[in-house]
């Protein structure tokens, strides 16, 4: 048991990077701005997550990695992903609990998604954690730290006991990192950390400006220790250390192993501080917030004021995903219909073929009996064409003023390859309305319009091909 003598302090490191490149084979390829390396994965685990992890850094922090990038460190640089898992196995050896926590299994703004989605996100979510880890996730990072009250009820609902959130989130603000409770309303209750926005922001913005962990340490940090078990907590993109700001994971390091101490602050993480100091007092959130954009959610909704140039081509483009998604969602319950089966209850738990832990007609036999193998591979193509879409929504395809951008057009691809497998199927082309509504999505900076680009890709990919064979699942 920690005492809580001392007052504490928690980085809480959040890694993640955008999808990209070609979504059928989920390679990103070259990209010419990350030279001399291949492309910007590659660049940043040499600038942060190799050196982060060769320091020991993930075994002091709290820490969460997206899934995509996950993934991606598992096949392509095996030692960082190596040593990221054993941070996590250290940390549960001495403390009986791990440091790394959950997150959904695509970055997407959960609050823009309907309930159904956000299930399936976080339950896919809570699969690929245990696929790396090999246990629950404890804790949640929700993609730009958005909530409302649905999404925070669904966290709760798939086991999740905490979230986190900034203090511009809370009403009435706190100068306390808690943990507090949120009451959800439905006579549950879901915990949450606070991080301290002027100290995170120091970090993520600043870092290079102070000379040193020491020098911080002293002049930002010192001051704001508060009375014995209290907890302070800065959380960062990960990135922070070591790429926004190249070599200060030695920062991170040293502040860490020895400048929080020499201030007299004992570094904890936020899995071990919940298992010992509970919540006992609630407050309420600002939903519909992020911890990204003072304006909500709206700046991956419709644009706001953070992009003030023309971004209207957003609406258009989440119109034409979700009419789309939709369509998906009617040809998957038509198929789902005839065996008898609640078509979400699969869908939730299709991430275990997704991460390669089951074969696929294996997995459809747990919940349909003596499916043909034509059938099994039709159901596996729309659950595949599930995945898709939903991967259309992660947030940097939203984010950004301008559309005529590599993350737009990923998920017109993602789209596009989702319309692919349905139609392979199925025999149902939903390309056609796609393509029409596509046509608004453009910005006063390029005439290149969403049609366009999914004329493009569909060329590129050969998705306008009727498919002669069953698609791999």
């Amino acid at each position: 048991m920690a005492p809580r003598n001392a007052t504490y302090l928690c980085v809480h490191s959040h890694f993640e990077q955008p999808p990209r490149g070609n979504p059928v084979t989920g390679d990103i390829g070259q990209e010419a701005s990350a030279a001399p390396y291949r492309n910007w994965n590659e660049r940043i685990v040499d600038d942060s997550y190799r050196p982060n992890a060769a320091m020991g850094n993930f075994e002091h922090i709290s820490f969460d990695v997206g899934e995509i990038l996950m993934n991606w460190l598992q096949r392509r640089a095996p030692e960082t992903y190596r040593r990221i898992l054993q941070s996590n196995q250290a940390h549960q050896e001495r403390h009986k609990v791990g440091n790394a926590i959950g997150g959904p299994m695509h970055h997407v703004i959960l609050p823009l998604s309907r309930l159904r989605d956000k299930r399936t996100q976080l339950n896919w979510g809570r699969l690929a954690f245990q696929h790396h880890f090999g246990r629950d996730p404890i804790g949640l990072w929700l993609p730009e730290l958005a909530v409302d009250m649905e999404t925070l009820r669904a966290a709760q609902e798939a086991g999740y006991q905490y979230t986190i959130v900034s203090q511009g989130q809370v009403e009435g603000g706190t100068d306390s990192a808690g943990p507090f409770w949120v009451d959800l309303e439905n006579g549950q209750k879901i915990a949450i950390f606070v991080r301290n926005d002027e100290l995170s922001n120091d970090l993520s913005f600043n870092i290079a400006n102070y000379g040193g962990a020491g020098h911080w340490a002293r002049n930002r940090l010192s001051s704001r220790r508060a009375h014995p078990g209290a907890l302070m907590l800065i959380a960062a993109g990960g990135e922070t250390f070591g790429h926004h700001h190249i070599g200060e994971e030695k920062f991170l390091h040293w502040l860490l192993e020895h400048e929080a101490g020499a201030m007299g602050y004992k570094v904890i993480t936020l899995n071990d501080y919940l298992q010992e100091t509970p919540p006992t007092d609630t407050v309420k959130l600002k939903m519909f917030s992020s911890w990204s954009c003072y304006h909500g959610v709206a700046r991956w909704a419709t644009g706001c004021a953070c992009t003030p140039g023309d971004s209207t081509w957003k609406g258009a483009l989440r119109r034409a995903l979700d009419n789309l998604s939709g369509d998906l969602d009617e040809l998957y319950q038509d198929v789902m219909k005839a065996h008898g089966v609640n078509p979400w209850i699969v869908r939730d738990g299709y991430a275990n073929v997704w991460l390669g832990d089951m074969e696929g007609a294996a997995y459809l036999s747990q919940y349909i009996d003596n499916l043909s193998s034509e059938d099994s591979e039709r159901i596996l193509a729309l659950l595949k064409a599930q995945v898709q879409i939903m991967q259309a929504y992660t947030s940097g395809t939203f984010y950004y003023e301008d559309f005529d951008r590599p993350e737009p057009r990923y998920a017109i691809a993602c789209a596009a390859y989702a319309i692919y497998l349905a139609r392979s199927a199925t025999g149902d082309d939903l390309g056609r309305r796609f393509r029409n509504e596509l046509y608004m999505a453009h910005s006063g900076r390029s005439p290149l319009s969403g049609s366009q680009v999914f004329d493009e890709i569909q060329a590129e990919y050969g998705f306008s091909d009727q498919p002669k064979v069953a698609v791999e699942t």
